[in-house]
């Protein structure tokens, strides 16, 4: 008689981590592109899972700002509009450029040597082609200066702005064509904001927010473009 082995179910938490990994990739990955409805009957069916743990996944991306639930309209991916684009580019260069202001006495070598290894990581991310890994090494990048600075509210405001820069980032590297930013694409920035000239680094987190914000806009107008050009269901051909 073979030996009984008792084994400890999965841990729902593990479960619901699961999901939550799945679902948040194919959302950045635009497999479930913005404004997609997400129906729980069908998530549930496709993941294989009940509705708890996939219900605990959405809710956290709802925290994230990836996903949104309107009144009578249910749940669906956060759309990602030209004007939003603008608006991120703006509220980005506002929050990051006053948070190198309040670190900008204390930048010490740590400080230093922090934001340098975050960058390091973030070029790894980009050696090894993986765009999800990018994008969380590029939210930890930006975000070290907030962390530093001290300044509770102005971290929770980065904090609230993570889930848009996800999908920010995501569509900035599909106009791309390629997992994450290019590997030299923060050395001005880093040049600047570890440098002497507080007006040189204003300007350089102005025109990084910008470059990023123009090429991201060339790319939603072209998708909308395209899209409003494909035939609708029910035309005739």
């Amino acid at each position: 008689m073979p030996p009984v082995i008792l084994l400890d179910p999965v841990p729902k938490s593990t479960l619901r981590a699961h999901v939550l990994e799945r679902l948040r990739g194919a959302i950045l990955a635009g497999d479930i592109p913005p404004g997609a409805p997400l129906v729980e009957t069908a998530l549930s069916e496709r993941f294989d899972v009940s509705r708890g743990p996939l219900r605990e996944a959405l809710r956290q991306l709802i925290e994230e700002g990836l996903v949104v639930t309107v009144p009578y309209t249910g749940t669906h991916v956060a759309s990602l509009s030209v004007e939003d684009v603008r608006e991120i580019y703006s509220l980005r260069t506002a929050l990051e450029v006053f948070a190198f202001e309040q670190v900008w006495g204390r930048r010490d070598a740590r400080f230093r040597a922090g934001l340098v290894r975050r960058n390091e990581a973030l070029m790894a991310s980009i050696d090894a082609g993986d765009d999800r890994a990018c994008i969380e090494a590029e939210l930890a990048f930006h975000g070290f200066v907030y962390e530093a600075c001290g300044h509770r509210l102005l971290e929770r405001a980065w904090h609230g702005l993570r889930g848009r820069l996800q999908l920010y980032w995501a569509a900035h590297h599909r106009a791309h064509r390629r997992p994450g930013p290019r590997r030299d694409s923060h050395d001005s920035y880093i040049a600047a904001v570890l440098g002497d000239d507080p007006a040189a680094m204003r300007a350089e987190l102005a025109d990084h927010m910008r470059r990023g914000a123009a090429i991201t806009e060339d790319f939603l107008h072209t998708t909308r473009q395209g899209e409003a050009a494909r035939p609708k269901r029910g035309d005739k051909p």
